[in-house]
């Protein structure tokens, strides 16, 4: 089997990962994450999702660590009315970032990429998600708490932004930054197969 590496720093996609039973280790790969002029989110994701994965395998080759090992990237885009949502600057482009998706239901699009010496292949998974009325109170008390500071669209899913989320039709896991079925499907192409961890206790 061969060696899984997590280009990425996230802790949420090492979590999601874990949770899967693939044992990885993970990976630092700095790319350039400005949008091309006139890239279309979807294109966007997956460009960079890709060229994380890239990243990391060049770093592999350059520390000649093991052989035919495999890296996987991945990206999240929080989109609204075609527009991507980046990561605030200040707490009054958060507060600018709930106010356009409070009461609305915006995009999340999660690519991911694996990739070995020989092939890439990649995924884009798209998620709808609705927030119900945000106050400015609350959208001033959630910038305090600190959490919107790094994330996309100024919002995490799995913590406190939980409690905005009226509807959401798609992949729970890919909101929160790595889509576990298609995450799944793709190491298997790869020979690489999840619930390593319960192979001790079968029969």
């Amino acid at each position: 089997m061969p060696p899984l590496y997590l280009a990425s720093g996230s802790p949420r996609r090492r979590e999601l990962l874990t949770q899967i039973g693939v044992p990885f280790t993970s990976l630092s790969a700095q790319i350039d994450e400005t949008p091309l002029p006139d890239e279309a989110p979807t294109t966007y994701v997956e460009r960079l999702a890709r060229g994380k994965a890239e990243a990391g395998l060049a770093l592999l080759a350059v520390s000649k660590e093991g052989s035919s090992p495999c890296v996987i990237g991945a990206d999240t885009a929080v989109v609204l009315e075609g527009k991507i949502l980046g990561k605030p600057v200040d707490e009054a482009d958060a507060l600018a970032m709930l106010s356009a998706l409070s009461n609305r239901e915006h995009e999340v699009l999660t690519a991911i990429a694996v990739i070995n010496n020989q092939r890439c292949e990649t995924r884009v998974v798209r998620s709808l998600v609705r927030f119900r009325s945000i106050q400015v109170e609350e959208a001033k008390a959630y910038w305090a708490s600190g959490e919107p500071h790094d994330k996309a669209g100024g919002y995490a899913i799995q913590g406190l932004a939980a409690i905005f989320v009226a509807d959401l039709r798609g992949s729970y896991s890919a909101v929160v930054g790595l889509p576990l079925c298609e995450t799944a499907e793709l190491l298997g192409h790869f020979g690489i197969p999840c619930w390593q961890r319960l192979e001790g206790n079968k029969p």
